[in-house]
Order: C-alpha cells, then sequence, then structure tokens
C-alpha cells in the first residue's frame, strides 16, 4: 500500500483451505477430584485431559464435519500450538460464517466434559477477513453455538473489556506491521504489559478461560465477495404476456452498423468534394 493506493485480496478468488492455529489456554481451570471406592475411601486430584474441537457454520447451519486438536493434559498451561486445516475453503466463506470452539475434558466424559466454548465470526464489520490472534472468552460448561445470532460471542463486550483487552488490541496491530516497531520503547511497552496482567490477575482471580487461537494472515487484507457477484445471470422468458427484463451482455458496446451508417452520412458532404477518397487500413478492417 503505496500512497492513497490499497490493495486487497477478494474472499472469491482464494482457492485455499481456511486455515488457523489453536495455541493455548489462559486463566486457571478449576481441579476436580475424584473418589476411588475400596476398603480406604481416598479422594485424589483428577488431571483434565483437553482437546479442542472446531466446527465451521455458514449462515447458522454446521458445514463440514469437525476438526479436534490433539489430548493435552500438561496443565496447569494448557498448550497445543496445533495448525487446524478446515476442508472448507475461502472462497466457498459466506459474510456470516463463524467458528465455533469447544474445549472438553475427556477424562470425566463427553456429557459434562465441556469446559467451555466461543465463536467467533471469520469477517468484521467492515467485512475483511479477520487475522491475526484472537482471545476468545470461554462461556462455562457450554458448547459454542453456531446459531444466528450466536449464544456464546467470543469477544469481550465493549463495556465490559479493560485496560488489558485493549492492549492486545494494540499488540495484534503490532503484529500485523500496522504499528512502527521502535526496538528500545518495544521492550519497555511489553514490561509493562506484563505487570498490568499479573495485577489484573490478581484482581479477577482469574475468574475467566481463554482461548488464544491465531487466525492465517495473507499478504494483503482479504475483503468479502461472493463468487459470481459482478456477473449478471440472464433472467428467464416466461410464455405470458408480461414485462421480461433480458440481460444483454452487448449492452454500451459499439454498434458496427449503426457506427458504419453514422460514418457514410458524415461522408456525403466530404464525397461531393473529394472523389477520390478511399477507406484507411483501419477502416477497412
Amino acid at each position: 500500500m503505496t500512497g492513497n493506493e490499497f490493495r486487497f485480496f477478494l474472499s472469491c478468488d482464494i482457492n485455499l483451505p481456511v486455515t488457523f492455529r489453536v495455541e493455548r489456554l489462559e486463566g486457571t481451570l478449576s481441579s476436580t477430584k475424584s473418589s476411588e471406592s475400596g476398603i480406604d475411601s481416598t479422594t485424589e486430584e483428577r488431571r483434565p485431559e483437553l482437546h479442542v474441537e472446531c466446527a465451521l457454520y455458514i449462515d447458522g447451519a454446521p458445514f463440514g464435519l469437525p476438526t479436534r486438536t490433539r489430548l493435552e493434559s500438561m496443565g496447569p498451561s494448557y498448550c497445543w500450538n496445533e495448525l487446524i486445516t478446515l476442508s472448507t475453503k475461502y472462497r466457498d466463506l459466506t459474510a456470516h460464517s463463524q467458528l465455533g470452539l469447544t474445549v472438553w475434558d475427556v477424562s470425566c466424559g463427553r456429557d459434562e466434559g465441556s469446559v467451555g466454548g466461543a465463536t467467533i465470526l471469520l469477517f468484521n464489520s467492515k467485512m475483511q477477513l479477520k487475522t491475526g490472534k484472537q482471545k476468545l472468552r470461554l462461556w462455562p460448561g457450554k458448547e459454542a453455538d453456531g446459531s444466528l445470532p450466536t449464544a456464546t460471542p467470543g469477544k469481550v463486550p465493549g463495556n465490559e473489556c479493560g485496560e488489558l483487552e485493549h492492549l492486545e488490541k494494540l499488540v495484534n496491530n503490532y503484529e500485523r506491521g500496522q504499528i512502527q516497531r521502535v526496538d528500545w520503547l518495544d521492550r519497555l511497552t511489553f514490561k509493562a504489559m506484563e505487570r498490568i496482567k499479573e495485577l489484573e490477575s490478581c484482581k479477577n482471580g482469574n475468574s475467566y478461560l481463554y482461548l488464544v487461537v491465531d487466525f492465517c494472515s495473507f499478504e494483503h487484507r482479504v475483503a468479502f465477495q461472493e463468487s459470481g457477484a459482478n456477473f449478471l445471470l440472464p433472467a428467464p422468458i416466461a410464455s405470458t404476456n408480461e414485462l421480461v427484463i433480458v440481460w444483454d451482455p452487448e449492452v454500451g458496446k459499439i454498434n458496427p452498423s449503426e457506427y458504419k451508417q453514422l460514418k457514410l452520412a458524415r461522408s456525403l458532404t466530404r464525397g461531393i468534394i473529394d472523389r477520390d477518397l478511399k477507406p484507411s487500413s483501419n477502416e477497412r478492417k
């Protein structure tokens, strides 16, 4: 992007599968205890085994089969850092395509093992594809809802955003190259952000769980465009006497016969003066 020039890709032209990376789980996961039956009833702490289920929803309906990450049991900081590739391509997405992410704990069964879920739209309000890291707040005990509007929005509402959430948005812009990099100032800024993060954690007590995902980035921004939106389809011709609009692909183009007639009419006066007037090579073609 130079000067006033703005370069972008159209989503209908990207023949690549939807790709993103599931990174980590932030926050403190409450540990549960399970009792074992026997002569001496003992209670031991159970280590959760988590995986993330990723499902694509288009216009509120599931599209394709869900994809799962590997199991991760090395808590309390659960980190998958796994690249997920869906079978759906970017050209097949609609403006209301969204991704549903649910964290499951398989150590206690699927029916009661939902740690939390969140849903995020793939295009923002400006109809641009979201890129970079996204921090989604999980809804405890709920599976990601892919309906429109969703009951499990992953983005924190503006009135609930704290200083840390606003700083994380700036970090995303920094990683995309939208903020100039200054080494000495960046080091001071990230140290201050770590202190703010510690203070926020102590104040809130890590009451929320967050799932961090990283969306694929392109050389330029990607704007939403439906496939074939630039072409007009011919309207069907009915057998009645109704007014029918027919698509004419030659509307606005030069009609050769009318152009020739006008040229001959203008040459009538010139022909009287110059009787040896001949067409040029371009006119003969």
